[in-house]
């Protein structure tokens, strides 16, 4: 397959109208610098390029090189793609001498022609070589890893990552059927777990969790986010917006906590003698946690799932505004 190649397979963005206005894509602001972090289809950042001003600028970046493909189509000269990961937002804003952005858009989901194209291995719905890349040009396959791993790791990324109760029982069965013969498909890793997992959720394969564990630990999802959190908040300016949509509870747990480490402080004993100037100041505001709409997940059964919460760095008491 060319992995640049784009499919035929439709992506709907999820919550793409609420992601945008929260970015607040007026007046002056137009004219300012905005990040997308997963380009995918291109969704957001086309509606971003609709409102932006004519000196305004987006950078986005994507794993994916279908999605790369995609991006190189744009044609707008305010627009820029990275394929990286965001969590090298650092590096790619230091490399075009971008000091600070008015706003940062990262949409942590999958896109719909990666989940559909069986060749990328992501799902168990259809059977396909097990790969579960983002990045199909670098890195170790899903498949790769499973012939590899100690039968202890497996059972704990598909633990944690998955939230599989049942990791134990899958992870022995992983290990006794790759002695026997390579699990290099979809179908084949599905089956073994199916029959691995003794009760099933009602209305969800008993294949659900652990694909999705060891997607994530195969691209590093955790990490990446991570990282990217510091970076995002470091390269706000004061009064810019970060809006960060999850999909599931592990990703939404670590943008929950870190938003409220930067929007609460500890408050130091009234008792002591410190002036109000130089008690420790919020760094973010909350602004909202926003839900799809249940239309849109009549309409988008995927969007179900999806979580945003939007959060604007403060000034620094006594600095540059």
């Amino acid at each position: 397959m060319n992995p640049t190649a784009v499919p035929e397979f439709q992506h709907r963005t999820v919550l793409l109208d609420e992601a945008v206005d929260v970015l607040d894509l007026a007046g002056a602001r137009a004219g300012g610098i905005y990040i997308d972090g997963t380009f995918g289809r291109g969704g957001h950042s086309r509606l971003i390029l609709s409102r932006l001003g004519e000196g305004g600028r987006l950078i986005a970046f994507d794993k994916d090189p279908q999605a790369i493909a995609t991006a190189e189509q744009v044609g707008d000269p305010r627009f820029t793609i990275v394929h990286d990961s965001f969590a090298t937002m650092a590096e790619a804003l230091a490399e075009r001498g971008v000091d600070a952005v008015d706003g940062i858009l990262l949409d942590l989901g999958i896109s719909s022609p990666q989940v559909d194209d069986p060749e990328r291995g992501f799902s168990f719905r259809n059977d396909g070589p097990l790969d579960m890349r983002m990045d199909t040009t670098r890195g170790m396959s899903a498949a790769e890893w499973l012939a590899t791993e100690s039968e202890q790791t497996l059972e704990k990324v598909i633990k944690e990552y998955g939230e599989e109760r049942f990791a134990f029982q899958i992870a022995k069965a992983i290990v006794a059927r790759r002695a026997v013969e390579p699990i290099s498909s979809t179908r084949q890793l599905a089956g073994i777990v199916a029959g691995a997992v003794k009760t099933r959720e009602k209305g969800k394969d008993p294949a659900t969790r652990t694909f999705q564990a060891i997607r994530i630990y195969i691209n590093k999802e955790l990490e990446d986010l991570e990282s990217a959190l510091n970076q995002a908040f470091n390269a706000l300016k004061p009064g810019g917006i970060l809006a960060i949509i999850s999909f599931h509870s592990l990703e939404d747990r670590m943008v929950k906590q870190f938003f409220a480490s930067k929007a609460k402080v500890e408050q130091p004993d009234r008792r002591l003698p410190i002036k109000a100037a130089d008690l420790p100041q919020p760094e973010l505001k909350l602004l909202a946690r926003i839900k799809p709409s249940d239309r849109e997940v009549d309409e988008n059964p995927r969007a179900r799932s999806a979580v945003m919460r939007v959060a604007m760095r403060l000034p620094v008491p006594g600095g540059a505004q």
